[in-house]
């Protein structure tokens, strides 16, 4: 399991939060008996979908306040110039915690389009400006990095990220950003997703039983079910 920090009330009060929204509005999908394979290589027995948010108002307002809250908490009032977003999912929340912030937004390129140090880069980025990378949600962390070194050799400073959801699962998250010198920020996980489901009953205990299983050694969860192992 990658190693995460303890929250304090008003982090897991947010946590909560976050996870009954995405309950409520069915981003979220437990599937033991056919596990989702992702793009790093895992297995897993479940999948959630914050791009599903964009289409509902006034649960999308309430992340963006929690996530302003958590910016300001964390990093504090007046240390960002801006706020960038990863193609795609990134985009549209970046948008709004750019809005809410009163900053200047960006957003990262996959790929770049062409030539020169702003080839990922869309909008105005100036040398030294202090940037926060917003995107729906991490596993494994490596888009992340990949989308900050994007970032950073477009001149910016960057040094956090900020997703909706962190899966908290795999090993090695939080400290290969660590290890880059990027700070991992997070609203939500996949404990606070089983806990409001199980007390909601929003799915079957049979199906939360499995959910369970996958989170106490999802490394080896994977190995046999499919997907990367150790």
């Amino acid at each position: 399991m990658s190693a995460s920090p303890s929250r304090n009330a008003r982090q897991q009060a947010a946590g909560q939060t976050v996870a009954k929204i995405l309950l409520d509005i069915k981003a979220v999908n437990f599937r033991p008996e056919e596990p989702y394979k992702f793009t790093a290589g895992w297995a897993s027995p479940c999948y959630i979908d914050c791009r599903k948010l964009i289409s509902f108002p006034l649960a999308r307002q309430t992340v963006t306040a929690l996530a302003k809250a958590e910016i300001l908490e964390q990093i504090g009032a007046g240390k960002l110039d801006g706020v960038a977003g990863g193609e795609t999912a990134g985009i549209p929340y970046a948008a709004w915690i750019s809005d809410a912030l009163n900053l200047p937004m960006q957003y990262v390129r996959k790929k770049p389009k062409g030539f020169g140090r702003m080839a990922q880069i869309e909008g105005e980025l100036i040398e030294g400006q202090k940037i926060i990378l917003v995107e729906d949600l991490a596993s494994d962390g490596g888009s992340k990095i990949l989308f900050v070194n994007a970032l950073r050799e477009a001149g910016a400073v960057c040094e956090h990220c900020l997703v909706v959801f962190f899966y908290g699962a795999f090993p090695g998250a939080i400290e290969s950003l660590a290890k880059d010198n990027i700070a991992l920020h997070y609203l939500c996980t996949w404990a606070d997703v089983i806990a409001v489901a199980e007390a909601g009953n929003y799915f079957p205990a049979k199906a939360i039983a499995g959910v369970r299983e996958f989170l106490k050694d999802p490394v080896n969860w994977s190995a046999a079910h499919g997907g990367k192992g150790a």
